[in-house]
């Protein structure tokens, strides 16, 4: 009997066993998933928690019920992988074996990781809506919250989700306006990077629909401390930047147990063949999802268009044949805008975000790089997608490699 073991039950990690149970012979292969807990969030919700769109209790299931029959569900913490031995080792002193091992073990945001961010201001005037707890925290702030300094800040890339921070503020944005508070808070857009998102033309794009919203961008910021007693983000070449409520996004890390089993990075993120997800250095792990250092956003979409080439070329590779799947950094992603609209974006490893209609040309639905009432209920559709279709690893009608199709190749005007 083979032994295939997964480490994460999140989106990549759900999609894999749905989908190899479905191909693999059960009488030849056993196929196990690990994860700390039995409880699987929505983690796009997360962003509309704190605006009241979702109630917390409509954004999490438990992990078993997205689970296929036939996988080994294993609740427990990782405490290392011996990649010489191919054996996993559980906090709780469970050792499992592989033949093949998948990381799809995610990433978390790291407060801890940056000096002030948990001190005594934390979730008193500092807030995060990366977690659950985070974001009902913010969503009782704001509440309190009707003239001040409003700062959304990002300590570092990669994150999950890059566009996460840019929806928050456009509908803290559309809240206030909606409460006639707009005039009496002053915003502030604190990015490391330079400019509004990581490509030129969404970048030019997003950043002046901050203009629009005369929402002020504080660039190329990379953080050094809190200084929680002034209330001050302050930067290593020692800019400063005050604030009286900070809705942060921190340092997001691969799990500690990538670290202590000297398979990651700086950032634990595992190293691997940006279009097989292979790892560099043991060709029987492999690494998905938001676990893996390839150059792409750490979002769902990416996890969706990877696994779609993992699997075929995992099965290729049990067969003895090569790997004929190359991943293209497919990264699909829908941005709230506020006011009831939304955008989307569509690229990868090689094409940045263009303007035109997905998926279909001319028809759409979607508008790609332009403010729709569609776009915005195609955010709050996908919810029901998620769970229903994407999760249980069904197909979905849309190219997993990014296409042109539809796609203007000359940027336009962004007004």
């Amino acid at each position: 009997m083979k032994k295939l073991l997964v480490l994460g039950a999140g989106t990549a990690g759900t999609m894999i066993v749905n989908k190899l149970r479905r191909r693999l012979d059960d009488g030849e292969w056993d196929i196990t998933i690990v994860d700390r807990d039995n409880v699987h969030p929505y983690q796009p919700g997360y962003l509309f928690i704190p605006f009241g769109v979702y109630s917390p209790d409509q954004i999490t299931r438990p992990r078993d019920a997205s689970l296929p029959d036939g996988v080994h569900f294993v609740i427990g913490e990782v405490d290392r992988i011996d990649a010489n031995t191919n054996t996993v080792a559980l906090i709780d002193g469970q050792s499992l074996d592989y033949d093949y091992l998948v990381i799809a073990s995610g990433t978390t945001p790291r407060p801890d990781q940056t000096p002030g961010m948990l001190e005594t201001e934390w979730r008193r005037s500092i807030f995060d809506f990366y977690t659950f707890e985070g974001a009902k925290a913010l969503a009782t702030a704001l509440q309190d919250f009707d003239h001040g300094r409003l700062v959304v800040h990002i300590t570092d890339m990669p994150i999950k989700c890059p566009v996460a921070p840019l929806e928050f503020t456009f509908l803290v944005d559309a809240w206030l306006r909606e409460r006639g508070l707009r005039e009496r808070v002053e915003m502030v857009y604190v990015t490391p990077l330079p400019g509004a998102f990581t490509k030129p033309i969404a970048s030019a794009h997003l950043g002046s629909m901050l203009d629009e919203r005369k929402i002020a961008v504080e660039s190329d910021f990379m953080v050094e401390r809190i200084d929680v007693d002034n209330k001050l983000l302050v930067s290593y070449d020692e800019r400063e930047v005050p604030f009286d409520l900070l809705v942060t996004v921190p340092l997001n890390m691969g799990a500690d147990f990538v670290a202590r089993s000297g398979l990651g990075d700086e950032l634990n993120y595992v190293a691997v063949d940006k279009h097989t997800l292979q790892s560099h250095a043991y060709p029987n792990i492999f690494a998905v999802g938001d676990a893996s250092n390839i150059p792409a956003s750490k979002a769902g979409s990416v996890a969706h268009f990877s696994v779609e080439i993992f699997v075929d070329n995992f099965c290729q590779l049990i067969a003895g044949k090569p790997m004929t799947g190359s991943f293209d950094g497919h990264t699909n992603c829908f941005i709230e805008s506020g006011n009831g609209k939304g955008l989307l974006i569509d690229f990868n490893y090689d094409t940045e975000p263009l303007t035109g209609k997905y998926p279909l040309p001319l028809l759409g639905p979607m508008d790609l790089l332009k403010e729709t009432r569609a776009n915005h209920l195609g955010k709050l559709a996908f919810r029901w997608i998620y769970w229903n279709i994407m999760l249980p690893g069904r197909p979905m009608p849309v190219t997993t490699h990014m296409s042109m199709v539809g796609k203007t190749t000359e940027p336009t005007s962004t007004k």
